[in-house]
């Protein structure tokens, strides 16, 4: 997987986090650098976490899959990126500005869900795991904390079309590993 599919992948899985962070963002009076930080990080290490957990899953059953795992990683890629995309349709209401530890965790596992299966498919290519791992988290950092500012300056107007693009990027990720093994690349 080269650096530039990986930053794809990343942006693709952070979207969740980002629209979740814009709308924290909308239901925050005041905005400061300590709640942007702590959405950030609640995000980052979870997005970061998750992958690695899926990875160690994915390795135990690598090889007894090798000769299909590219249409494993398809069908599990393009499978979120069609749940990112009907999500991007919904019209379910944001989530309150609460920073509560409860609150956070909650979001942050139900945002990274789609990150732990994406680590079950890096366990099938070749990545580094940790470095993989690293970059998902820190964009996801950088996306969440950006996304809290966005969120409260200009409202719920980005957060479908950021779950919409995510979606796509990762149907197309997944494609372009299944064409690449069927030798089209």
């Amino acid at each position: 997987m080269s650096l530039l599919e990986l930053f794809l992948v990343a942006i693709a899985v952070s979207m969740d986090a980002f629209a979740v962070a814009i709308c924290k963002g909308l239901s925050m009076q005041k905005v400061t650098f300590k709640k942007a930080l702590t959405v950030g990080l609640y995000f980052g290490i979870f997005q970061a976490v998750m992958p690695l957990i899926g990875y160690f899953l994915g390795v135990q059953f690598r090889e007894i899959i090798t000769s299909i795992d590219h249409w494993f990683a398809f069908f599990l890629l393009a499978f979120i990126g069609i749940n990112m995309i009907k999500e991007s349709r919904s019209n379910e209401g944001c989530p309150s500005g609460d920073l509560g530890f409860k609150s956070m965790i909650i979001l942050a596992i139900s945002t990274s869900i789609d990150a732990l299966a994406v680590g079950i498919t890096l366990a099938f290519l070749k990545v580094d795991v940790l470095q993989s791992v690293s970059f998902i988290g820190a964009v996801t950092f950088i996306l969440s904390m950006v996304g809290v500012k966005i969120g409260n300056i200009f409202g719920t107007k980005y957060r479908s079309k950021a779950e919409l693009v995510g979606g796509i990027v990762l149907i197309c990720i997944g494609l372009k590993i299944l064409l690449e093994h069927m030798g089209v690349f």
